[in-house]
C-alpha cells in the first residue's frame, strides 16, 4: 500500500469516527422525541456526515468543490481547460461535466477518489436534454404531447442511460420560456406559455430524479437558465433581457418555480442580464428570489464561463471582483472559466469573503454527493453491464416511436377534389418523395443529442420503403437545404410526374436551430420553397412534412400543399413515426405549444396578449393592427388537426358565483364526429374581465387528453382553483380580486366554447 493510500484510509476513517461519534450525541439527546421520519432522518445524517468531512477539509479543499471543468469528449462552449484532469488529482475540481461512458468516468473518479487526500468523488455532468442514446423528440416537440406522463417517462428513460454511461448530473430540464421564434433554444424548452411549460418542467424533474437520487439510475437535475433567457432582445442568443417585474413574475418565472416546487437539485444561471445586471451575480434572482422567497436548498452553477462573461457585461473590472460579486450573490459553482480556482482563496485571506460562507457553499454540495451515494460508491455509476444492457434497449426505442408520433402536429388536411375524404391518411399507391431531408438520419435527432447517432435509424425514405413498398416509392432530393442549386429541380419534376401523389420533405437542418443558432428570417431556407413552387404546378396533390426546431414563417408552403405536418425534429425513432401518421396507423393528436407567425414582423406573437386601449376593430383605422398583416397568427397556440373531427358542446360551471377560497368545476361534453377513433386535447382558459392591472386575453389552466371512439361522446371535467387566477395585482400582492371571469374550453386557444362566472370576497 503506497503512502497516499494510507493518507486516505487514515482520513476517511476519521471522517467515519467524527459521524458516529455525533451521531450517538444527537441520538441520545433526542431519545425521548418523537420518532422522526425517514426523509428527515436521512436529512440528519446527511448533515452531519458534511459537516464531519468539511472539520477536515482544508480551505483549497473546498474551493476545489465548487469548480467544474469540461472534458475534452465534447465541445460545447468556446473553450476547454486542458488542464482538467491536474485539476481532479490536484483536488481543485469538484466535477467533470461533457463525459461519458463507464470506461472513461471510472478513470475520473479513480483520479478523484485515489490521487486525492480526502478523496472527494466527482459530479459527472453532462447536457442531456431529450435522450442520451435513445433520442426522443425535442422539447419543444415533447410539448406539443400536452402528454405530461410521456414527457416523465421520456426522462426517466433518459436519465437510466445516462446513469448507466456513468452520468449522475443532467443539464436539464430547461425551463425558458420563449415568444420569439428566431431564438435558437426555443427548440430547447416547451414554448411560449407558462402554464404548460411549468407542467412540462416538473414532469422532467420527476424523471431524472425520482423518488430517490441514492439509486443507481437517479441523477441531479439542473433547472436551467435561470432567469427569463429565453426573452433575449431581437431573438438574438446571448443578448440582454429586457421585460418588466411584472411580466418576469407572471409570465417566465412559474416554469422555474415549478422546479423549484418539484424538488430540482440544482440550478443553472443564464447568460443574460436582468434589469442591468447579469444572472451569474443577480443577488435578487439567486439569494432573494431562488432562496428567501422560493427555499430554494440545493445549489447553483453558472452557465459556460459565465463568471469570466461579466468582465464583458462591463460590471466587474478583474477576474478578482467578478469572482466576488458572483460568489456573493449566491452563485455556488463556477462553470469552466476557473475564475473560482484562482480567486476566491485570495478574497477570503483579503477577508472579502468568509470561510462560513465558503462552508454554506461547499456544504451544498457536498450534500448532494452524499444523496447520491458517491461516498458509500464513486464507482456505482460506473456498471458496464448497466451500459451494455440498458443503453438502446428495444423498450427505449419502442417508447420513442410511441412519443414522437404523438408530438407531430396535422397542420392541414384538405378534401381531395371532387370527393369527401381529406388526402391523409394516404392509401397504398405510387409516391414521390422529394426534398433535402427525406433522406437523412442525422437531420431527425435535431441539436443536443449526446451519444445519439445515425446507428441504427431510418431515414424517411427508409420507412416510406418498409411501409408502401420499394415499387411505390420513388426518391430525390431535388435541392439542398441552403443554397441556390436548382439543378435538381428537373429529375424532381419528373419523378413527381410518374407518381399518384407528392411528399415534400422540407426544413431546417440541425445546426439552424439550438444554442448561438439564432435566425433573423424563419422563412425555409434556399431553394425549398421554389421547388415546391414548381411541383404545385403538376396539380398533384402535396404533402407537406416540415423539419425543424422552431416555428417557420411558412404561409407560402402552407398555401401550396394539400396537407402539411410539422414534425419538428422527432428523434431516433422520427421515420417511424412520421410514417405511422402519415399511413393513418396512428392519428395525429399533437398541439402547437407555440403560435406560427404569418410572417417575421408578427414576432414575438403569442395568444395571451393582451387588448390595449384600442383593441382590433376591423372597420376602424384607430385601433391596433397591421397594414400589411392580420393580426392573428398563421397558426395559433394549442392548435392540431386529427383525422377525426371533435364536437363540443354542454360547457356547464358548477356554479357562477364562487368565493375567493373555492374552487369550481367546470364540465363540456365532447363527441368524436369523425371516421376514425382519435385522441383529443381538451383546453381550458380563462380570462380576469376587470383587474386592477391590465390582464391577458385568455390564459391557460388547465388541459386533458382523451381518446374518444369514433361516434362515440365522453365528458371532461376540470377544476379551477383560485391560486390559479392568481396575478400580480397593482398592490404589487400575488393574489386575487373579485370581479367576473370568463372561461373558455375547445381544442386551442380560438376556436372554444365560453361562459362567466364571479368571484366574490368571503363577507
Amino acid at each position: 500500500m503506497n503512502k497516499r493510500s494510507t493518507i486516505r484510509i487514515k482520513n476517511l476513517l476519521m471522517i467515519s469516527l467524527v459521524i458516529f461519534c455525533t451521531s450517538c450525541f444527537r441520538a441520545n439527546d433526542t431519545e425521548n422525541t418523537e420518532v422522526k421520519s425517514g426523509d428527515f432522518f436521512k436529512e440528519s445524517q446527511i448533515k452531519l456526515k458534511v459537516d464531519s468531512l468539511l472539520a477536515l477539509m482544508t480551505i483549497d479543499e473546498k474551493i476545489g468543490q465548487l469548480v467544474l471543468y469540461s472534458s475534452t469528449l465534447d465541445v460545447t462552449g468556446p473553450s476547454i481547460n486542458e488542464d482538467y484532469l491536474l485539476a481532479v488529482t490536484s483536488g481543485m475540481c469538484g466535477g467533470i461535466f461533457n463525459a461519458f461512458t463507464v470506461e472513461y468516468t471510472t478513470q475520473l473518479q479513480k483520479a478523484a477518489v485515489e490521487q486525492t487526500r480526502l478523496g472527494i468523488p466527482l459530479f459527472i455532468g453532462y447536457d442531456v436534454i431529450h435522450g442520451y442514446k435513445t433520442i426522443f423528440p425535442t422539447p419543444i416537440a415533447g410539448a406539443s404531447t400536452w402528454d405530461v406522463e410521456m414527457v416523465e417517462k421520456a426522462s426517466r428513460i433518459a436519465a437510466t442511460e445516462a446513469t448507466a454511461a456513468g452520468i449522475n448530473w443532467i443539464f436539464a430540464p430547461i425551463a425558458d420560456i420563449s415568444r420569439d421564434p428566431r431564438w435558437g433554444r426555443i427548440t430547447e424548452g416547451s414554448g411560449e406559455d407558462p402554464y404548460l411549460g411549468s407542467c412540462m418542467v416538473a414532469a422532467k424533474v420527476r424523471g431524472i430524479q425520482g423518488n430517490d437520487l441514492s439509486l443507481e439510475n437517479t441523477a441531479l437535475a439542473c433547472l436551467k437558465h435561470f432567469a427569463g433567457y429565453g426573452a433575449p432582445v431581437a431573438g438574438r442568443d446571448y443578448n440582454t433581457v429586457e421585460i418588466s417585474m411584472k411580466v418576469l413574475i407572471e409570465e417566465y418565472l412559474p416554469p422555474y418555480k415549478a422546479a423549484i416546487d418539484a424538488g430540482v437539485a440544482t440550478v443553472m444561471t443564464s447568460f443574460s442580464d436582468l434589469f442591468g445586471v447579469p444572472a451569474t451575480c443577480n443577488n435578487y434572482l439567486l439569494t432573494e428570489l431562488l432562496r428567501e422567497q422560493w427555499g430554494f436548498n440545493g445549489f447553483v452553477v453558472s452557465d459556460y464561463e459565465s463568471v469570466m462573461h461579466l468582465l464583458n457585461h462591463g460590471v466587474a473590472v478583474n477576474e478578482i471582483e467578478a469572482t466576488e460579486r458572483s460568489f456573493t450573490a449566491g452563485l455556488d459553482m463556477d462553470m469552466q472559466s476557473g475564475f473560482y480556482e484562482r480567486n476566491l482563496k485570495t478574497l477570503i485571506n483579503e477577508g472579502k469573503i468568509s470561510e462560513n460562507t465558503l462552508d454554506i457553499s461547499v456544504g451544498k454540495i457536498l450534500e448532494m454527493k452524499f444523496s447520491l451515494g458517491l461516498f458509500d460508491d464513486p464507482y456505482k455509476y460506473c456498471n458496464s453491464d448497466r451500459e451494455r444492457s440498458e443503453i438502446l434497449s428495444s423498450g427505449h426505442l419502442k417508447f420513442a416511436r410511441e412519443m414522437a408520433k404523438r408530438s407531430l402536429v396535422l397542420l392541414k388536411n384538405a378534401s381531395l377534389s371532387g370527393q369527401d375524404n381529406n388526402i391523409l391518411p394516404l392509401k397504398k399507391q405510387k409516391i414521390a418523395l422529394i426534398g433535402p431531408l427525406a433522406n437523412e438520419k442525422r437531420q431527425l435527432l435535431g441539436s443536443w443529442i449526446c451519444e445519439g447517432n445515425e446507428e441504427g435509424m431510418l431515414s424517411i425514405y427508409d420507412a416510406f420503403k418498409e411501409e408502401y413498398g420499394l415499387g411505390n416509392v420513388t426518391f430525390t432530393k431535388g435541392c439542398e437545404i441552403k443554397g441556390t442549386d436548382k439543378s435538381g429541380f428537373s429529375e424532381a419534376i419528373q419523378k413527381a410526374k410518374q407518381a399518384d401523389v407528392i411528399v415534400m420533405v422540407l426544413g431546417e437542418s440541425f445546426e439552424m436551430a439550438g444554442e448561438a443558432a439564432s435566425r433573423s428570417s424563419i422563412n425555409l431556407p434556399g431553394e425549398q420553397t421554389e421547388l415546391l413552387k414548381e411541383l404545385k404546378a403538376l396539380a398533384k396533390p402535396i404533402v407537406t412534412v416540415l423539419i425543424n426546431g422552431r416555428p417557420l414563417t411558412i404561409a407560402k408552403e402552407v398555401e401550396l400543399s394539400d396537407a402539411v405536418i410539422e414534425a419538428w425534429h422527432p428523434g431516433t425513432e422520427g421515420a417511424h413515426a412520421i410514417v405511422d401518421v402519415i399511413s393513418g396507423k396512428y392519428n395525429p393528436s399533437g398541439k402547437l405549444p407555440v403560435s406560427f407567425p404569418r410572417n417575421i414582423g408578427q414576432v414575438p406573437i403569442y395568444y395571451n396578449y393582451k387588448t390595449t386601449g384600442r383593441p382590433f376593430n376591423e372597420d376602424d383605422k384607430y385601433t391596433t393592427k397591421y397594414l400589411d398583416v392580420e393580426n392573428t397568427p398563421l397558426f395559433p397556440f394549442g392548435y392540431g388537426l386529427s383525422y377525426s373531427t371533435f364536437e363540443y358542446s354542454n360547457l356547464k360551471l358548477a356554479r357562477s358565483v364562487i368565493k375567493m377560497d373555492e374552487s369550481l368545476k367546470i364540465s363540456v361534453n365532447v363527441k368524436n364526429t369523425g371516421r376514425y377513433d382519435g385522441e383529443e386535447i381538451v383546453q381550458l382558459y380563462t380570462r380576469d374581465m376587470v383587474g386592477s392591472t391590465t390582464r391577458p386575453v385568455k390564459e391557460l389552466k388547465g388541459f386533458k387528453k382523451v381518446f374518444i371512439k369514433k361516434g362515440e361522446e365522453t365528458s371532461v371535467t376540470f377544476s379551477l382553483k383560485p391560486e390559479q387566477l392568481f396575478y400580480l395585482k397593482s398592490d404589487q400582492k400575488w393574489g386575487v380580486e373579485e370581479g367576473e371571469f370568463k372561461v373558455f374550453v375547445g381544442s386551442n386557444s380560438t376556436d372554444f366554447l365560453s361562459e362567466s362566472f364571479w368571484i366574490v370576497n368571503q363577507n
